[in-house]
């Protein structure tokens, strides 16, 4: 019934891919269009924009990329969808004027009470949930690999 966007699926699997598989270094996002095979053109925008948001922290230089900005138990599903809802330029049906009586009084409301109830859902989900249903469903994390014990 509710459609996720592109952009907003791309952006929850980014800041899940970071969370589930960063070691000590940032994560780039070519390692993440590898894992996850999302386009560039999406990725890059979507990145930059959780960094301006605070949801996630750029690091520069040659050894440079993505970390989250906060633990992964303070990131939410809720928050994402925020910053990528401002992104997106199509406008909402729901707040155009032109409509009928029903819609207006009775269709409208309606559909945004099931949209706050959705995003009050979302708000409580988050990325370390993600982290534990991944490890949950057998999804190899690559930070396991990188984990060395030398002394």
């Amino acid at each position: 019934m509710l459609r996720i966007s592109k952009k907003l699926m791309f952006a929850i699997e980014a800041v899940l891919d970071i969370a589930y598989n960063a070691g000590t270094e940032p994560v780039q996002s070519g390692e993440i269009t590898r894992r996850q095979g999302i386009p560039k053109r999406y990725l890059e925008q979507v990145l930059q924009q959780l960094v301006r948001e605070g949801v996630l922290a750029g690091v520069r230089g040659p050894r440079g990329g993505y970390r989250l900005a906060r633990e992964r138990r303070r990131i939410t599903l809720g928050e994402i969808v925020k910053v990528v809802r401002a992104m997106e330029t199509a406008t909402d049906p729901i707040e155009e004027p032109a409509g009928s009586v029903l819609g207006h009084q009775v269709v409208r409301p309606l559909w945004g009470e099931l949209q706050d109830e959705c995003m009050a859902k979302l708000d409580t989900i988050t990325i370390e949930d993600l982290c534990m249903r991944a490890r949950r469903a057998g999804v190899e994390s690559e930070t396991e690999d990188r984990i060395d014990f030398t002394i």
